[in-house]
């Protein structure tokens, strides 16, 4: 696939488009919203959402490396984007029509739109290592993230503008039963399917495998079998997919209660919790740009390590800690480490997969960034619930991050390169 900086622009900008998502509907407004106001209450909120959390889990784990495989062979990685784009923004607008008390509706639509952006990214990672140079494909994965938050920051900061705190909210909107509040979601849903289209009509879509258009399901499903069995062959694709199934597994679930925990523990008002998410995607963004530098200079799997430090140091803070000062600064430091964790995973994968197998092994990518995803929620709510106390249940992410470290010490950069390049000479 021919590289120009339009195509990596374009590529960059879907980052832009679906973190408004992530932002307003995962970690930082929806998730509080839900627990506080349309949940019977917080404690209750945080566990119904950690099952919807876990269902989106288990089901991207299921269909990412089927629809992965397929899309190698049949040449329709842009068609599986598009269509999971498309749900993911009627999910977020549908979100708006949730009212207070409306728990099953509003599990309902955000389980929809999250698996659809978890989907999403399956296809949209797996053009990384057709559009970035070799040499660059760190800095193109941190340039992604950092446009990312910037795209998450932009977002949160028209939501805080224009309707959460403002006196009259835009658009003729009222405060009466939080409207100005769930109008949040049809911003999100606005925003991803504008700041979207340049991948859609810029990126080019790779051809497809040589007889794959006549190819049914079932070749697809043999393919993959023989995929899974073959997975040994490269081992440090393996380590590092095993390393991942658990120190993603904390991320998702940092990500997806930190909102609550910041709400839950500290009190954090919907206002405060916009400008935490403000802050926390400044530091982001300067975080994976930085880092995108570091990973193309010192290699991926050391740029994953110090992100982990990172994440292990900001956790046991806010754990221990009963003060907002620090807290701030756990954020922060997870902010900066955050964007570097994710960009670097899968640029590092990038330097690894066979080049007629990247669709596949990104749905493995994203199969072990969700086959033990529901575990994190599940286990942090049953713990909220047992212990009748958030951090108890947000004591569980640390565990994630500490066997994922010692994990990943056994991947081989050097060596999964070398077999990556020597597939590439005998096909």
């Amino acid at each position: 696939m021919p590289t120009n900086r339009r195509t990596i622009f374009a590529w960059c900008l879907y980052d832009f488009a679906n973190s408004a998502f992530t932002t307003l509907v995962v970690t930082f407004i929806y998730a509080a919203f839900f627990t506080r106001v349309i949940a019977p209450d917080e404690v209750t909120g945080t566990w119904l959402w950690s099952r919807s959390v876990s269902i989106t889990a288990v089901a991207v784990a299921l269909l990412s490396p089927l629809l992965g495989a397929l899309a190698d062979r049949s040449g329709y990685r842009k068609r599986f984007l598009g269509f999971f784009t498309a749900v993911a923004v009627v999910g977020a607008a549908f979100l708006y029509t949730a009212m207070p008390g409306q728990v099953v509706k509003a599990l309902f639509w955000f389980t929809v739109g999250n698996i659809a952006f978890e989907m999403g990214g399956v296809f949209y990672n797996a053009f990384l290592p057709d559009i970035a140079p070799p040499d660059r494909i760190g800095r193109v994965s941190g340039y992604g993230w950092a446009l990312g938050y910037v795209g998450g920051l932009t977002a949160l900061a028209l939501a805080l503008v224009g309707f959460v705190d403002a006196e009259v909210p835009w658009f003729g909107l009222g405060k009466e039963a939080y409207q100005n509040i769930r109008a949040t979601n049809l911003l999100v849903a606005g925003w991803f399917a504008v700041f979207s289209l340049p991948l859609f009509l810029w990126v080019r879509e790779k051809p497809a495998q040589p007889g794959a258009s006549r190819a049914p399901l079932s070749d697809t499903l043999r393919g993959l079998v023989t995929t899974f069995r073959q997975i040994r062959r490269y081992p440090d694709i393996f380590r590092l997919l095993l390393a991942r199934l658990f120190y993603a597994d904390g991320l998702n679930t940092v990500f997806a209660f930190g909102g609550i925990y910041a709400a839950g523990v500290f009190g954090f008002t919907f206002e405060e919790l916009l400008v935490f998410g403000l802050v926390l995607n400044v530091a982001a963004g300067l975080g994976a740009l930085a880092m995108g530098f570091v990973d193309d200079w010192l290699g991926g799997k050391r740029a994953i390590q110090i992100s982990l430090l990172g994440f292990i140091t900001a956790t046991v803070t806010a754990l221990l800690t009963g003060r907002r000062p620090l807290f701030w600064a756990a954020g922060l430091l997870i902010g900066l480490c955050g964007g570097p964790n994710q960009a670097a995973s899968r640029s590092l994968l990038g330097r690894f997969v066979p080049a007629d197998k990247r669709n596949e092994f990104y749905g493995l990518f994203a199969f072990s960034g969700k086959a033990t995803a529901f575990m994190g929620p599940f286990l942090l709510g049953e713990l909220t619930r047992l212990f009748g106390s958030q951090r108890a249940g947000m004591a569980v992410v640390l565990v994630f991050f500490v066997i994922g470290l010692a994990l990943l010490h056994r991947v081989d950069e050097e060596r999964g390169k070398q077999r990556e390049r020597a597939e590439e000479r005998l096909s």
